[in-house]
């Protein structure tokens, strides 16, 4: 398992405000010179809240088929603690429909780890917003894992729909982002499947979960080349990520695409060059289609070793970039869009957003 911790103490520097644009933002100052976003506390959690030390802090936690992520936030919306480990909970689902059980056990040992962390900001496990997305939609031994977390950590797991996904993974993406006063689509790329979004201003539109996710990809059409990839398994992945993405009907075609999730901010994070996760730099950063086509090339030439040296800052991801750069330009190439924005939003923002 590989773990980043984004930030485990207060953030220094000032907060900004994490929120979708009302119809009357067409402007705003780019994020990438600030420190880490604030969420809205408005509304309250659906699960209630803790006083500690004179203060209240919230913490949900993103069970994603490839990452889980827990982010803590103090009654200011401020993030406390922002923290991310590769489990690969998917990893070998598509083989017999199950979590693999050192799958589970991984997964189980982060989420325990997860609770103390909460526990040790003041927020108990019973307190955690938990949203489980992809994976656990596909899994039959789903109900286990859950059970088996409830008992272990105290943490109560949700499985979202794919709708829902969507949802909270567009209340998270809008943070802070210089957006236009037009339709704005949100791609949600994750290990198991992309969810495409909609929206105008505030309004969320129609959604759309499609299965396309990096690690499915990955496993699909490269798992049985290791090493370097076949130029036919690269084509075969290609012409499907083009049949999905085309049946998908945009109700309008966005004016603005912003993708969110680890696989997107790592590309985000090679095209920067940047040697260490820096999230004031990817957030608010732009990704061309130019970039994502160059980016696919050097992925499929690379070696194995080449491919973790280019992902120096998520090397766990190494192996599933060249699928995740594949979606992401045919998205692009869908929606007649030259670049998309990266955000560090996503689900765990959207459930403390309410």
């Amino acid at each position: 398992m590989a773990t980043t911790s984004h930030s485990a103490r207060p953030v220094p520097g000032r907060a900004t405000s994490l929120r979708a644009p009302s119809t009357d933002d067409t402007k705003s100052s780019s994020p990438a010179a600030r420190g880490d976003t604030a969420i809205p506390t408005g509304r309250p959690s659906s699960t209630g809240s803790l006083t500690f030390g004179g203060t209240v802090h919230r913490a949900a936690v993103d069970i994603g088929s490839n990452t889980i992520l827990l982010l803590v936030i103090d009654e200011q919306g401020q993030p406390i603690h922002d923290e991310a480990t590769v489990v690969g909970l998917g990893r070998g689902l598509g083989d017999k429909g199950m979590f693999r059980p050192d799958r589970m056990d991984a997964a189980v040992a982060t989420l325990a780890h997860f609770a103390e962390v909460a526990a040790g900001l003041g927020v108990p496990a019973f307190e955690v917003s938990v949203a489980a997305t992809s994976a656990a939609r596909r899994a039959l031994n789903a109900r286990a894992f859950v059970d088996r977390v409830y008992q272990e950590t105290g943490l109560r797991i949700q499985i979202v729909s794919g709708e829902e996904e969507a949802r909270l993974t567009w209340r998270g993406a809008l943070l802070d982002l210089p957006l236009p006063n037009a339709p704005v689509g949100v791609v949600d790329l994750g290990g198991g499947s992309t969810e495409l979004v909609l929206g105008h201003g505030a309004e969320m539109g129609p959604r759309q979960s499609l299965e396309l996710g990096s690690v499915r990809l990955t496993e699909t059409f490269f798992g049985d080349s290791p090493g370097r990839y076949r130029p036919s398994d690269l084509a075969r992945c290609k012409a499907h990520i083009h049949d999905v993405v085309n049946a998908f009907q945009w109700r309008t075609l966005p004016k603005a695409l912003v993708a969110v999730a680890g696989t997107a901010t790592t590309l985000s994070a090679m095209e920067l060059g940047l040697s260490e996760w820096h999230p004031g730099r990817v957030h608010g950063s732009r990704l061309t289609r130019a970039a994502l086509r160059t980016w696919t090339d050097r992925l499929f030439a690379a070696s194995p070793e080449e491919r973790q040296r280019l992902a120096q800052i998520s090397p766990e991801r190494a192996d599933y970039l060249l699928a995740g750069a594949c979606v992401l330009e045919a998205v692009c190439t869908h929606a007649h869009r030259d670049s998309l924005w990266l955000s560090i939003g996503g689900v765990r923002h959207g459930l403390l957003a309410g």
